[in-house]
C-alpha cells in the first residue's frame, strides 16, 4: 500500500485529504506544518506528499527546499496545494521541487484526477 503523507495547517483539510486518499488506497500520516512533515520523511520517506503552500513555522516551499536534500528526499512525489492562482507561486513551487500542483479548494473528483494524472492512481 501506498503511503502519503498530508501537510496542512488546517485539520478538516487534512481529514478530508487522508478520507479520499484511504478510499484511494492509499495508508496516511498528517502533519500541521512544514516543520513536523520534515520529521515524519525523517521516520518514513512518504510515496507521495500533499502539501499545503501557506502554513506556519515552516511553508511548503520552505519544506520542499529542505526534503529534496534529505537522504531519498528526492523520492517522493509532491502535490503543491495553493490557494493563490498567481502564476510566479506556482513556479517557485515547481522550481523547488514540486511535482505537481493542485488548486485549493478541491473535492474528491479534483484530488482523484490530480493523482490519477500523475500516475499515482
Amino acid at each position: 500500500m501506498k503511503h502519503c503523507l498530508v501537510v496542512d495547517d488546517s485539520r478538516v483539510i487534512r481529514k478530508v485529504a487522508c478520507r479520499i486518499l484511504t478510499d484511494l488506497s492509499y495508508e496516511t500520516e498528517e502533519a500541521e506544518d512544514g516543520a513536523a512533515a520534515l520529521l515524519a520523511c525523517r521516520r518514513q520517506m512518504p510515496d507521495v506528499i500533499l502539501l499545503d503552500g501557506q502554513m506556519p513555522n515552516m511553508d511548503g516551499i520552505a519544506f520542499l527546499r529542505k526534503l529534496r536534500d534529505e537522504r531519498e528526499g528526492d523520492r517522493p512525489v509532491v502535490v503543491f496545494c495553493t490557494t493563490e492562482n498567481d502564476v510566479a507561486n506556482i513556479t517557485e513551487a515547481l522550481a523547488a521541487g514540486a511535482d505537481e500542483y493542485m488548486m485549493k479548494p478541491f473535492d474528491r473528483g479534483i484530488l482523484e484526477a490530480k493523482f490519477a494524472e500523475a500516475g499515482l492512481v
